[in-house]
């Protein structure tokens, strides 16, 4: 690579080595699908949910996430939605596993991931007893070592971190026990369900990773971690995943990355969201989402660098998309009387890169949901306000916290919110 006489890299050196360096990927796929349409995962049918707009298929897949429900039962019916955040989800961890010391953990019926939320989702699928795992897995160190940038490939392909770096981290964490235990909790009609991005497509697609780990065998842990890794791949900081379809009995190949690329965090798949049948299915039922971002914009003045620029640029653009993503949850849950429940990360990590994934960042990151769980002030909840970019939360205080009583209004803009009934 091309050197100045100080021995700094060049930019024109860099782009020359950018451009001549053999990308891995080129050349060693098959084509994609051209449509969407009946596309089915390679020897694993079924485990797409790709919803079109008939009111068969809604039904069939409601059927599939949330069964009719008995009037006089009174169980509830609880979602959980895990957004991005790369090293962020040390912020969910921490508030899992906090909720559970506490004793107010709910049990969730359904447990949606993306990106980092997808590396969450099994384990927060899987409940308390598997809390060591989690928290191993966030400030375990683990991610300091395997995402260092001491790791980088030898020459610039199609991304930062080797693909390898990324597959070791979630192998080391997904076996073969934990997919078994979460068939068997898939059998009990409970769905753990991530996102991916196709990028061929440009569109999000979900899967039944309960499904998946009820086909049993290797070919399904490897595509449970396949799928774990594909949607934790932040473009250009790691590779993307090539997965194997069919349409109609012809083999075909998906490039699929992140998953918050198209959905930053969800509740179940876009056509359902809209569905006018779908409200007696959720009776007695609860949203939550852990936002493992900071979500509150901040003025600051931003350095004229390239890479200030760009890194604020992203960093707002991505707290733009995880607002409008929760005020259409917001939505969705005042149509159909769902109380929605928030919890982010606290404005006193404003300014923290998240792309680091250093082990006592995160550990300070567990220990404030962790506390924040303990205490009982963790979630928000959704409130209408004349402004419309003004109060997307209030704050829930529990009646004898340290912190006072009543709630806090927060009046830092904020999408619009819809009012979301509370627990007395």
């Amino acid at each position: 690579m091309d050197r100045d006489p100080n021995g700094k890299i060049s930019l024109q050196g860099f782009f020359k080595d950018w451009k001549t360096t053999a990308d891995p990927l080129r050349g060693k796929r098959l084509p994609a699908p051209t449509s969407d349409r009946h596309v089915e995962a390679l020897g694993f049918p079924g485990v797409r949910l790709s919803v079109d707009q008939a009111d068969d298929a809604l039904k069939s897949a409601a059927d599939r996430l949330a069964p009719l429900r008995s009037l006089i039962g009174r169980d509830e019916f609880n979602i959980l939605a895990l957004s991005g955040g790369a090293s962020g989800g040390a912020y969910g961890a921490g508030v899992l596993t906090g909720l559970t010391k506490a004793g107010r953990r709910p049990d969730f019926a359904i447990v949606t991931g993306v990106s980092t939320g997808a590396l969450i989702a099994p384990l927060a699928f899987l409940g308390a007893a598997w809390d060591d795992r989690l928290t191993d897995a966030y400030v375990g160190g683990h991610a300091a070592e395997l995402l260092s940038f001491r790791r980088l490939g030898a020459a610039l392909g199609p991304s930062i971190f080797k693909g390898e770096s990324l597959d070791a981290l979630v192998e080391a964490f997904v076996d073969q026990e934990m997919v078994d235990a979460v068939a068997a909790e898939h059998l009990k009609g409970r769905r753990l369900l991530i996102a991916t991005t196709n990028l061929d497509s440009q569109r999000a697609v979900v899967w039944d990773m309960g499904a998946i780990a009820h086909h049993g065998g290797d070919e399904a842990l490897k595509l449970f971690r396949t799928l774990l890794v594909a949607s934790s791949s932040v473009p250009g900081i790691f590779p993307p995943k090539l997965i194997d379809v069919e349409v109609d009995g012809h083999h075909h190949q998906e490039m699929h990355v992140d998953g918050g690329v198209a959905a930053p965090l969800f509740l179940m798949p876009d056509a359902l969201l809209h569905w006018r049948n779908l409200g007696p299915r959720f009776r007695r039922g609860r949203v939550h989402v852990i936002v493992n971002t900071v979500l509150d914009p901040s003025t600051q003045s931003t350095p004229p660098g390239v890479a200030s620029i760009m890194a604020r640029s992203f960093d707002t653009m991505l707290r733009f998309s995880y607002r409008q993503a929760l005020s259409l949850a917001a939505g969705f849950c005042s149509r159909h009387n769902l109380p929605l429940s928030v919890a982010s990360i606290p404005n006193s990590f404003e300014g923290t890169n998240l792309l680091k994934f250093e082990t006592d960042l995160m550990k300070r990151i567990y220990d404030s949901g962790h506390e924040q769980a303990l205490e009982g002030t963790v979630w928000t909840s959704a409130v209408e306000e004349q402004s419309l970019w003004r109060g997307l939360f209030k704050k829930q205080v529990p009646p004898h916290s340290s912190h006072g009583t009543g709630v806090i209004i927060r009046d830092e803009p904020g999408p619009v919110g819809i009012e979301a009934p509370l627990e007395p």
